[in-house]
């Protein structure tokens, strides 16, 4: 059996749940394939321990791809990442009271990792199904973007191909708020669209993905 790992963080920020976290634990179990299974953990919100984590994961797994996922607060869409920076730059303390500030991930490491993911035919197929989705040109400079730049780094010169997407806040978290949220049920299905279009796809659509700004 071939494992797909998915990762999603632990709540943070003073809030009670991680909208990643909820809709990937759904998927643990799922099949993709009659010998491909999603296999799911949670991640630290933290710098100091998040990497860690994942390698864990990975070593233990040896899973064929690997997809993480964060909350992405104010994102209107299931957000597939495009890049990953080389800077910690924490606008908010993580889980661990942490703050760093023009850090880099990795010292001495390349300025950006790309997705290794078909982020385009991705999207394609979350959008088919009638959930948004776009490409993302920022995962940010906090734990997201740091895991992130860990994941690719980690899995570089590899055929494991990796990448990171983000999702947005549950309407029960931004009630009255006017923030933009989407239902639990959706998200787990985006997600799962997601990863099939991944698995499924060896060559990536061609089609516009970027913004003017």
């Amino acid at each position: 059996m071939q494992t797909v790992l998915l990762t999603g963080f632990e709540p943070f920020d003073q809030d009670d749940v991680n909208p990643s976290w909820e809709a990937v634990r759904q998927l643990d179990g799922v099949l993709l394939d009659v010998d491909v299974q999603i296999v799911a953990r949670r991640l630290p919100c933290a710098f100091a321990t998040a990497g860690e984590c994942l390698a864990r994961s990975i070593n233990e797994l040896r899973p064929a791809m690997v997809i993480a996922t964060g909350l992405g607060p104010g994102r209107s869409d299931i957000s597939i990442e495009r890049v990953a920076i080389n800077v910690n730059d924490a606008r908010i303390p993580d889980n661990l009271g942490e703050q760093p500030v023009d850090t880099p991930v990795v010292d001495g490491g390349p300025a950006a990792y790309f997705s290794t993911l078909p982020i385009k035919s991705m999207v394609k197929a979350v959008r088919d199904a009638g959930m948004a989705a776009s490409v993302s040109q920022t995962a940010g400079t906090f734990v997201c973007n740091q895991v992130f730049y860990l994941l690719q780094h980690a899995l570089a010169g590899t055929a494991v191909r990796s990448g990171f997407i983000h999702v947005p806040w549950l309407p029960e978290q931004v009630v009255g708020s006017g923030r933009p949220s989407m239902a639990l049920d959706r998200i787990v299905e985006g997600l799962r669209r997601a990863v099939l279009a991944a698995w499924q796809t060896s060559v990536d659509a061609t089609e516009a993905g970027g913004q003017v700004s």
